[in-house]
Parts: C-alpha cells; sequence; structure tokens
C-alpha cells in the first residue's frame, strides 16, 4: 500500500515538472519526485540499498540547491540582457540537471546507485526519473561547445566504462550513460526525435531488467550457467542486448540511425564519428558475451538453483525479444507501403 502511494507522488512529480511553466515549479515537481523515490529505494536488510539511497540523495539534493540558486539568480539578472551571464546561466541549469540524469562528465555517483538496488528500482532510475530532466533540458539545449563535450563524453565514458564489467548492473548503468549522449544529440535535432529514441530505449530496457528480474541474474557468470539448460530463453536475452547495443537489423539500431542521419544533416560530422566508433566500442563487449554465451559449453552444477520460468514471462520474452529483432524490419515495410 504505501509502495503504490510513493509511487503515485512519484508520477505526479515528474508530471508537476514537466507541465509547469516556471523554474520555481519544475524544481518543486524534482523535489516530490526525489522524496518519492528514496523511500523506494530503502530496503531495511540490504546495507547495499542504504548505501545506494543516501548516496542518490546527497547528490539529487545538492544538484536540487543549484538549480533553484541558479534560476534564482537568472531571475535576479534578468534585466541584464548580456549575452554572458544567460549563457552562463543555460550553462548551469543545464549542468545540474545532467547530474541528476547521471550524463557524464557528472556520472560518478550512477553505476554505484545502480550496483546496490534490486530491478524494478534500476529500471525507475534508468527510465522514468530521466524524463523530467530531459523534458526540462531539451527547453535549454542549443548544439554549441558545452553539449557538444557532454555528448562526446557521455558516449565515451559509457562504452569504455563497461569493458571490464561483470555486475549486470553496473553494466547496464554504463550502457545508460552511453545512450544518454545519444539522447542529448537527438535533443539537438529534433523534439520528436529524442522522445522516439527515449520510448525506444525504455521498451528495450524494460524487456532485459524482466529478464534479469524473472532469474535474479546481477552477474555474468550467472546468465552463462544458470540459463544452460534454457537455451531458448538465453537466446531471448541476448538478442534483446544486441538489440539495447544498436546492432542492425535489430530495433535498438533504428533510433541510432536516425540520429546520425539528422546531425550529418546540421553538419556534426566529428561528433557522429565520434559516436559510432565508441557504439561500436559497446557492440563489440555486447557481441563477446553473446560468444562466450553461445559458443562455450559450460559445466552446469548441481548446487545451482535453476528457476524455472512461469508461461507469461516465458511468453512475454518471446514477444519483447520479437519487437526488438523484427522492429526495424517491420518499420521498414509500413514505411514502403505507406
Amino acid at each position: 500500500m504505501t509502495q503504490l502511494l510513493f509511487l503515485t507522488t512519484l508520477v505526479s512529480g515528474t508530471l508537476i515538472s514537466i507541465s509547469s511553466n516556471s523554474w520555481f515549479s519544475a524544481w518543486m515537481g524534482l523535489e516530490i519526485n526525489l522524496l518519492s523515490f528514496i523511500p523506494l529505494m530503502t530496503h531495511s536488510k540490504n546495507s547495499l540499498s542504504t548505501e545506494a539511497t543516501l548516496k542518490y540523495f546527497l547528490i539529487q539534493a545538492l544538484a536540487s540547491i543549484i538549480f533553484l540558486f541558479s534560476t534564482t539568480l537568472m531571475q535576479f539578472f534578468s534585466f541584464n540582457s548580456s549575452i554572458f551571464f544567460n549563457n552562463f546561466f543555460i550553462m548551469l541549469i543545464s549542468s545540474t540537471l545532467l547530474l541528476k540524469m547521471g550524463a557524464a562528465p557528472f556520472h560518478f555517483w550512477f553505476p554505484g546507485t545502480m550496483e546496490g538496488l534490486n530491478w524494478n528500482n534500476c529500471f525507475i532510475l534508468m527510465t522514468w526519473q530521466k524524463i523530467a530532466p530531459l523534458i526540462l533540458l531539451s527547453y535549454l539545449l542549443k548544439m554549441n561547445l558545452f553539449t557538444s563535450i557532454i555528448i562526446v563524453l557521455s558516449v565515451i565514458i559509457g562504452s569504455l566504462g563497461g569493458l571490464n564489467q561483470t555486475s549486470l548492473r553496473k553494466l547496464l548503468a554504463y550502457s545508460s550513460i552511453n545512450h544518454l549522449g545519444w539522447l542529448i544529440a537527438a535533443m539537438v535535432c529534433s523534439e520528436n526525435l529524442w522522445e522516439l529514441y527515449f520510448i525506444i530505449y525504455t521498451f528495450l530496457t524494460l524487456s532485459l531488467i524482466f529478464m534479469f528480474s524473472t532469474h535474479q541474474l546481477f552477474h555474468l557468470n550467472q546468465s552463462f550457467l544458470t540459463l544452460n539448460s534454457m537455451n531458448s530463453f538465453k537466446l531471448l536475452l541476448y538478442l534483446t542486448l544486441l538489440s539495447l547495443g544498436g546492432l542492425p537489423p535489430f530495433l535498438g539500431f533504428l533510433p541510432k540511425w536516425m540520429v546520425i542521419q539528422s546531425l550529418v544533416s546540421i553538419n556534426s560530422s566529428f561528433i557522429t564519428f565520434i559516436m559510432v566508433i565508441m557504439t561500436l566500442i559497446t557492440l563489440f563487449y555486447y557481441i563477446r558475451l553473446s560468444f562466450s554465451a553461445f559458443l562455450l559449453n559450460y559445466s552446469q552444477m548441481k548446487w545451482i538453483n535453476i528457476n524455472s520460468s512461469s508461461n507469461f514471462s516465458l511468453i512475454f520474452s518471446i514477444i519483447t525479444a520479437s519487437i526488438s529483432s523484427l522492429g526495424l524490419l517491420m518499420c521498414s515495410l509500413i514505411f514502403n507501403f505507406l
């Protein structure tokens, strides 16, 4: 019952932020959202969860203080129409929103916080908690040096950070940082484009986290060993993982394709080049995981508890994996017929 109450206020906080017509009411919505998520994160029997909650609260409180301070100062200096002051305040507000989302170079808290949460809270942190800051950020961002640095750092740190990870939660955290770089690049190009990217990213993340949560997988060796006797489920899992990485011809490639096309059309070829190279590094470790899972013969330990999946979880996994695998082909067919 309490969880339902906090989930309701979590959603209402985001809705207040994105429908507000002043920075103060946007700040108020962000605070309601933060204070609703804190009780959902805490777990009395898990010390990692308590640590993650405290870390998340301190970072978000710091970002909220700077956000309120900078928006107040911006109103105070509104009589001064200096370009320097305007750019400075826009950069300051954008930095606080990027800190709230966990985009590079303000990402230092994000992987550690993800490591202490259960899968449901990980999903909320990676998707819903980014909606309000992203929409507020879309009011401010233009393609300039600051935005370019944020995009490049996010894709570089997101791809290189996941190279040596064995924890699935940290792997998804660095993947999320990488996708944030792409989201910000899409935001500079078009409003509809970043919304489409975010919807597809949310769908792929939901399908992956559902599979991880069903079998209680938290580390890579668990996915190799526990799913050894369930080859079909393993196939669905790694197909969705490759789709999240943006491998053609899966659905995850569609928004990246559109972002590349839009960036080239506004003459941002250098940034596009860096983003594509870094995504290839991300794909490298996803493909390496998939090869390890499929091509190597793992011995099955007798003490490993195999969670037999229910019919619902198997059907849901098949549906989501099919959409992520065939989505791009279906979109192309629909576009051709139209």
